[in-house]
């Protein structure tokens, strides 16, 4: 229900993930984002799952963090060019905001508690907002689908900190009802995990 990030050079853990297929993939013209979900301790790390795409939602975290036109960079990726992306220098947050009966499959309760739901936001600004399963009627966002899935909220800051104050003040914003989401993205960072990796070495040269 959420994810954080920020943008390193080739370290350590690029090189015992991605840069053992580095070359295989630049053979075969592969280009875009590939994600790698790992578990990571001081003994190795020990890939799960291997994505060759843009994700969810991390697509959103990705926009958050580009100060370049994403358009341009997405224009240079399917035209075989190398994109000059320019990167926020620090943290980025996404919170997955969901309704009923999200994350399980239960049409009767999504009928009742969230199809066709009014997505209120009580300022002007969408700043880190992204929309996903819903619709504008008449002027009025609404939930659609039915997955539960309606708003993904971003943000950032130099700090991991500072990234979570700016997402959850955003999400403070936005009103549906029965609405839920996760209020600890980013803190495991805090609380130690970022320090370990560093320990470990994976975030290094």
């Amino acid at each position: 229900m959420g994810t954080s990030m920020f943008w390193a050079g080739q370290n350590k853990l690029f090189k015992e993930t991605f840069g053992k297929i580095e070359g295989w993939l630049a053979d075969q013209g592969y280009v875009g984002s590939i994600d790698i979900n790992c578990i990571v301790n001081e003994n190795g790390i020990y890939p799960l799952e291997f994505t060759p795409r843009f994700g969810y939602p991390t697509i959103a975290l990705q926009e958050e963090s580009i100060e370049s036109s994403t358009g341009e960079f997405f224009y240079d990726l399917a035209h075989g060019n190398d994109p000059e992306v320019d990167v926020h220098n620090g943290y980025q947050i996404a919170v997955r905001v969901v309704l009923p009966p999200f994350p399980f499959d239960d049409e009767k309760t999504y009928d009742e508690n969230s199809r066709n739901a009014a997505v209120v936001f009580e300022t002007g600004s969408r700043e880190g907002v992204h929309l996903e399963d819903a619709k504008n009627v008449d002027g009025q966002w609404r939930v659609a689908g039915d997955n539960g899935m309606p708003v993904v909220v971003t943000g950032k800051g130099d700090t991991m900190g500072a990234a979570r104050e700016q997402a959850y003040d955003r999400i403070d914003e936005i009103v549906m009802p029965n609405m839920y989401y996760r209020d600890d993205i980013g803190e495991r960072w805090i609380d130690g995990d970022g320090d370990r990796l560093q320990a470990w070495g994976y975030l290094g040269p």
